[in-house]
């Protein structure tokens, strides 16, 4: 009888086993899955967003943004300048006159000759001329609401291109929003006398030896410079825009993106009002309003379609969770956990009900002698 029962199984007697072949002979399902290349994936990539655009109505959403752009403009260069006005003295003299001719200069780089000489170079003067005064009145609040409709309008565009539209409630959002834009006020009142007199401290503290030199360098590495700030800023908007943020840096991409769409899209544009007005067309009084436009317009395109190429991204390599992300989840877990075991617990044990005993009703306990039965005597027997 012994011998019918199998002896325990020894790990160590047991044959190890046998690794997969490598070679030709190989089972191609046991290789590991690999990611797929890069470079061979971003023509997919560009497509998928092409795809994703349209579907999420790319055109519609960028007509909106570049409508509110234009409203934006007077109420953003009011609290810009008139907010400037009460530091430019920590900078120097002149510091209002010097961002202006820089915001004006930078302006001529990027519009038509005729959009800033008939909107941007007047809007500035006004806002220098009475911009101070008017910061401190009830229609700067009111233009702060104006203001941050196109920062609204960004914010609603990107979230909805990473299908996060209804994580926060629509006034909660617009609040946001308007939270971000009196933000980017701020930074922007402190940020810009920096990079306007920026170029004159560099010439000051460069020596005279290198002083040719340093002046040529800031000459051509000033407008990459600010390019490379607005680039920064972009990226931190697509972060800060969404609910659930993904990493700084996987946002950098849509950013180059949306800076390499617009800085095409605006030279080919300037290219064709260029050949428009030699050739005699134009649209009379509105050719100006409309070449802004169509400049914002091109402006919330790019802006979109890099936010659409960052979700395509997302959806293609997935983000690993955060350290802050991994504890929270942990933390839910453990929670589900315990609240799962409480639901095994009953709500009522299975006891039997509880009475309190009647003194009227129930009897004394009777002596043992009173309850043992009566026996004959041994003189009866």
């Amino acid at each position: 009888m012994l011998d019918t029962i199998a002896p325990p199984n020894d790990p160590q007697s047991e044959p190890a086993p046998k690794k997969p072949a490598r070679g030709a002979h190989a089972d191609p399902r046991d290789a590991p899955a690999s990611r797929p290349p890069v470079l061979k994936t971003i023509p997919r990539l560009l497509w998928r967003t092409i795809t994703k655009s349209w579907d999420d109505s790319i055109f519609a959403m960028s007509a909106q943004a570049a409508f509110w752009q234009t409203l934006s403009l007077p109420p953003l260069l009011l609290g810009i300048l008139g907010s400037l006005g009460y530091i430019a003295g920590w900078f120097g003299p002149n510091t209002e006159q010097i961002i202006s001719d820089r915001i004006i200069g930078f302006a001529d780089r990027t519009f038509s000759q005729n959009v800033v000489d008939e909107i941007i170079t007047p809007t500035v003067d006004n806002v220098l001329v009475s911009g101070r005064a008017e910061v401190i009145s009830l229609g700067f609040l009111l233009s702060l609401w104006a203001g941050s409709s196109a920062m609204s309008s960004f914010v609603d565009s990107i979230v909805v291109a990473h299908g996060q539209h209804n994580v926060r409630h629509a006034v909660t959002q617009r609040l946001f929003a308007l939270w971000l834009y009196v933000c980017f006020l701020i930074l922007s009142v402190f940020t810009l006398p920096l990079v306007a007199l920026g170029p004159t401290y560099v010439r000051q503290v460069v020596p005279d030896a290198w002083r040719e030199t340093g002046s040529q360098l800031v000459d051509y590495g000033y407008f990459p410079a600010v390019a490379v700030l607005l680039l920064i800023g972009l990226t931190t908007l697509y972060r800060v825009a969404l609910a659930n943020p993904l990493p700084w840096h996987r946002l950098l991409c849509g950013a180059l993106l949306a800076g390499a769409v617009f800085w095409l899209a605006s030279a080919v544009l300037r290219w064709y009002l260029s050949i428009i007005t030699q050739t005699g067309y134009s649209y009379g009084a509105l050719a100006t309003p409309i070449a802004f436009l169509l400049f914002t317009f091109f402006l919330g395109f790019a802006i979109v379609i890099g936010a659409e190429f960052n979700a395509i991204v997302q959806e293609t390599w997935p983000a690993n969770p955060s350290k802050i992300d991994q504890v929270r989840d942990w933390v839910s877990a453990q929670t589900s956990d315990i609240t799962d075991q409480l639901k095994t617990v009953p709500k009522r044990l299975p006891t039997g009900p509880i009475r309190k005993p009647d003194l009227e009703t129930t009897e004394p306990p009777q002596s043992p002698q009173a309850a043992a039965p009566d026996r004959p005597l041994d003189s009866e027997r």
